[in-house]
């Protein structure tokens, strides 16, 4: 009977207990062992739900707008909740840490925060394929981290162009509703947006200025007059038009490139007063 019981208590403790090298064995080279119950060794090793949400990575979409130089990431968590933000420079990214980050970025020339996306803006001579490695990496690392988009004691609150005031007319008041409802979201889908910037009743015209993906695009126009006038006109017969109204920078940019174009043109033209006999 003893060397029964003595013998199902060995199996016993040969099923409870495992040998652990300890790590003593690493730094002296002795076979020192001992003992630790299997169900907690294991349990040590075992990852903990912490250390598997820390490991976690963001899955960043990214959508294409009608504008090449602009680019629609989507972090799949909300960005603002404050309207849209845009920056063109590192001096306007000032109270957004991400929007100096990625401004930091060569080859960058904007950012815009809409509410669940953010559009980069890149210049002509770069490709997507080298800048989107690096701008992956520094949107997962912010919205990962839990950090807030702007500075604290920053202004965050967005753009209150579309909000009826009670100076507002009858006029004024269906444009801005037509445009903050119907408008505005479409253009978000690609990565955009518009801003009021005033009626004239005068003349019936209404002034907008373009931003995000929108702003430099070659379709902006055909977005101005087929999409948003006749549907302003719709609603409202006293639009006549909708005109874009520019930056300062942009004014001069345009110019610039009308000068470029007609050095061009000239440059093309050959020169027919050598083929003329005097």
């Amino acid at each position: 009977m003893r060397s029964v019981i003595a013998s199902s208590s060995r199996a016993i403790v040969r099923t409870l207990v495992t040998p652990v090298i300890s790590p003593r064995a690493f730094s002296t080279g002795l076979p020192t062992r001992h003992f630790m119950p299997r169900h907690v060794h294991r349990s040590l090793l075992r990852p903990q739900p912490q250390a598997l949400s820390q490991r976690r990575s963001m899955f960043i979409q990214t959508e294409t707008t009608p504008n090449e130089a602009s680019l629609k990431f989507i972090p799949g968590v909300p960005v603002t909740s404050s309207g849209t933000h845009e920056f063109l420079d590192l001096r306007s990214a000032l109270p957004s840490p991400l929007a100096t980050r990625l401004l930091s970025i060569d080859g960058l020339t904007g950012v815009f925060y809409g509410p669940d996306f953010v559009t980069c803006t890149k210049d002509d001579s770069f490709q997507w394929s080298l800048l989107k490695p690096e701008i992956f990496a520094t949107l997962m690392e912010h919205f990962s981290s839990g950090a807030p988009l702007f500075r604290d004691g920053e202004d965050i609150s967005g753009a209150e162009d579309t909000r009826i005031l009670d100076t507002d007319s009858e006029v004024v008041g269906m444009i801005k509703e037509l445009l903050e409802t119907r408008v505005r979201p479409a253009i978000q889908e690609d990565g955009g947006d518009i801003e009021y910037k005033g009626f004239d009743e005068e003349t019936g015209i209404v002034k907008l200025r373009l931003k995000g993906s929108c702003r430099g695009c070659s379709s902006s126009s055909v977005t101005l007059k087929n999409g948003i006038e006749r549907m302003l006109q719709h609603y409202v017969p006293e639009v006549q038009s909708v005109e874009q109204v520019l930056d300062q920078e942009e004014q001069i940019a345009l110019d610039e490139f009308a000068k470029f174009e007609a050095r061009l043109e000239k440059k093309s033209k050959p020169d027919m007063s050598q083929y003329m006999s005097h």
